[in-house]
């Protein structure tokens, strides 16, 4: 299509929602659980993990509003995209303050931009979601999310690139269908690549089903916290390079620069082909 036939999509830049949620101990309790921690259980007035803010304002639209590949139907926060295909591109994350369990909290989400662009796959529509999450004290998380669209057509799994080499840490990821299930169950997540095999594989066209983004940012800040677990992260970027799947195991990888207080993180699938880089500040 045309770059100005998305040129009405800007007209969604400044588009505001807000939502309030209870930020209750079961989620963590679960969200621990699936990453395989042997966490006491939470208690009120302990500090949420870094990316537990993701298992609370959940998307919980009413069944007749959700659209064919499980999402809301577009057209209202989201701008309307009219290409089919939808993926988390990455986050920039900063960690002012901690949010506390038994606590209420607000997340004011903005459209902070549209671009669209053309790629080896064809057009290519980002969308920049700004949320800010506030406890009483005041701003806790920004985080700004990149969302991508794509057409049906075109290659649907990037060229590899090899990942890094050398990390100081490194921990196998078995994502068997369980695992996946989970996440989305304890995020409300009905996009069906994560669980729906047929349509995934017979629709999107993806051998087999895909590991939510989200989960593999986790899965690295997990890393991360088994290895230093003293630290306080300040912020926290990603960016996906390549869809990761049930089909093989993966492997969370990492190396710290402690003089720059910093970490180098990372994914590497089974054929060594990086999937995620992630950089991680305290």
């Amino acid at each position: 299509m045309p770059a100005n036939d998305f040129d009405h999509l800007r007209e969604w830049i400044g588009r505001t929602e807000a939502r309030r949620d209870f930020l209750a101990p079961a989620s963590l309790s679960a969200l621990s659980a699936l990453l395989d921690r042997d966490d006491p259980p939470p208690r009120e007035g302990d500090p949420l993990p870094p990316l537990a803010h993701w298992l609370y304002f959940l998307p919980v639209h009413r069944q007749s509003l959700v659209g064919p590949d499980g999402h809301l139907a577009r057209g209202e926060f989201i701008p309307p995209v009219p290409l089919p295909r939808r993926m988390w591109a990455g986050s920039r994350l900063e960690f002012l303050r901690p949010l506390h369990v038994g606590t209420e909290a607000t997340r004011t989400s903005r459209i902070a931009d549209v671009k669209v662009k053309q790629g080896r796959s064809g057009d290519l529509v980002f969308v920049t979601v700004r949320h800010e999450v506030a406890e009483g004290a005041g701003t806790a998380v920004v985080d700004e999310h990149d969302i991508v669209f794509r057409s049906e057509s075109g290659q649907a799994v990037a060229d590899a690139v090899p990942a890094p080499t050398g990390e100081a840490w490194r921990r196998e990821i078995r994502p068997d269908p369980v695992l996946l299930f989970r996440y989305s169950a304890v995020t409300f997540n009905g996009h069906r690549i994560h669980y729906d095999h047929p349509y995934v594989t017979q629709v999107e066209g993806y051998p087999g089903l895909v590991v939510h983004g989200p989960l593999t940012a986790t899965l690295l800040v997990d890393l991360l916290r088994r290895n230093a677990p003293e630290l306080t992260l300040k912020s926290f970027s990603f960016r996906a390079r390549r869809p990761l799947f049930d089909t093989a195991s993966f492997f969370t990888c990492g190396t710290a620069d402690t003089a720059a207080r910093t970490a180098r993180l990372w994914t590497r699938d089974h054929e060594g082909a990086l999937t995620m880089e992630a950089t991680a500040c305290w």
